[in-house]
């Protein structure tokens, strides 16, 4: 190898070690500090009434009875959820996505307002499909925990408090995930901890606050942090 060729190898990997250095060392560090195991609880009665008592603290026959939900998250993806037929518009960029839940392949896809087929249709779906899992389970995810699949335990915290720990075993993108809800006394959610195939570090913990309450009495929240990220929900209209 010739002097140049070892001066440009060298000027590379001094790049590669600079930048990938720094990473490494902060995940370390956010990984010792934040990781934690999954905990354990125990399923019945008690866990099923603390969850009832977060659904009573949100009102949750007031969700249950809204049909239409719109918003928009993180000013990137915006929905128009109709939870009565299951059907969800979804928009981001120049797509339109029209999901149809019960069957996604009847779902349509449009760029700039013209429908498209095949393979392009079956992308655009695929990603509607993800986002609108992913972003629908940060507005409506107190609501979810007796779907079909879930299982629920209630779990003592360190400081000797009831948190209820739910775990999706079916339905979504990712099935297997598991989430601590932290409650305040009323039972309304203040935060909850994930643990989820997506996220490298297991029991990252996220707020839930800026809660408002909608035309038809459900609560909604319009803003999470996750370590040093906060994302807002926004444009939440509802109806019945």
């Amino acid at each position: 190898m010739s002097k140049k060729s070892k001066r440009i190898l060298k000027i590379v990997t001094g790049a590669i070690v600079f930048l990938t250095l720094p990473s490494m060392l902060f995940f370390g560090f956010l990984y010792f500090k934040y990781n934690e195991d999954l905990p354990t609880g125990i399923q019945g009665e008690k866990a099923d009434a603390l969850a009832y008592k977060m659904l009573d603290a949100l009102d949750y026959d007031a969700y249950k009875n809204t049909k239409i939900i719109e918003w928009t998250y993180k000013k990137r993806h915006h929905y128009e959820w109709n939870k009565v037929k299951n059907t969800c518009d979804v928009y981001w960029k120049e797509n339109k996505v029209t999901l149809n839940l019960n069957d996604i392949s009847k779902s349509k896809a449009y760029i700039h307002g013209f429908n498209t087929e095949r393979e392009m249709a079956e992308a655009l779906i695929d990603k509607a499909v993800d986002y609108f899992n992913n972003d629908s389970f940060w507005l409506v995810a107190p609501y979810k925990v007796f779907d079909a699949g879930v299982e629920r335990r209630l779990v003592k915290t360190e400081t000797n408090e009831d948190a209820l720990l739910v775990t999706y075993n079916s339905g979504g993108t990712t099935p297997g995930d598991s989430y601590l809800w932290l409650l305040e006394k009323n039972g309304k959610p203040k935060s909850f901890k994930m643990w989820t195939s997506v996220l490298p570090i297991d029991g990252l913990e996220a707020s839930w606050s800026d809660w408002v309450t909608t035309e038809t009495g459900a609560q909604l929240p319009t803003f999470h942090k996750l370590l040093f990220f906060g994302f807002e929900i926004e444009g939440i209209k509802v109806s019945n």
